[in-house]
């Protein structure tokens, strides 16, 4: 079997130097590029070129959403997997849309990992069981079946604006302009229901999309 070259994408250079160590001691698995946020994935990847690419979602600056979308529209047939802290099943659903073939949780155990590139490098869909165990269990007319109906544009606009980024801010991370961002803002809270930020941020503690501390 071929070496799979693999890019890592997180904002923790300690995280992803433990990537590195785990996927390396894999006979058939090499790390070619690491990058610490969106826009910096996006450029690595045009440079390397990499197999499969493991992103996390909540980073500082560019979020993986908006990577795996550019990512996407450069090479329609990259293969991505997400690796996230995130158990909301609203994220996989929205790295799924913006293109990945995978969603994997943190807390999985390193098999998982491995197992998961082996499938995305062979355009195989694959789930960690808690997440897929979460996607069956979610149900209609729910607050996160609300959440599902919002786009990957907006979905990073919330998590951005959850994180108490300003409009300026998420502007110049997502390359548009301010008032695109205010527009998108308004539209989010429509299809969510809520009022104001204060609702919109009690929201998202519910459905839990602000970023674990522990990332």
């Amino acid at each position: 079997m071929n070496t799979i070259k693999i890019m890592l994408v997180d904002d923790h250079a300690i995280v992803r130097e433990g990537y590195r160590s785990l996927l390396q001691k894999q006979d058939n698995m090499t790390v070619v590029a690491d990058a610490s946020d969106g826009a910096e994935a996006y450029l690595q990847y045009k440079e390397h070129q990499p197999d499969v690419t493991v992103m996390d979602i909540s980073m500082q600056g560019q979020g993986g959403l908006e990577a795996i979308s550019r990512i996407k529209q450069f090479d329609s047939t990259a293969k991505i997997l997400v690796f996230s802290m995130h158990q909301n099943p609203s994220f996989a659903i929205q790295a799924t849309r913006a293109g990945a073939l995978g969603y994997v949780t943190k807390s999985s155990e390193p098999e998982v990992l491995i197992r998961a590139i082996y499938d995305v490098q062979q355009n195989k869909y694959t789930l960690s069981a808690d997440i897929a165990q979460a996607l069956a269990l979610e149900k209609p007319g729910t607050d996160s079946n609300a959440l599902d109906q919002l786009t990957v544009r907006e979905f990073e606009i919330l998590r951005l604006l959850v994180e108490a980024k300003s409009t300026k801010d998420i502007s110049e991370t997502l390359n548009i302009s301010p008032k695109t961002v205010a527009n998108v803002h308004y539209i989010i809270k429509k299809k969510l229901d809520v009022n104001n930020d204060i609702e919109l941020t009690h929201l998202a503690i519910k459905l839990n999309i602000l970023t674990p501390l522990e990332t």
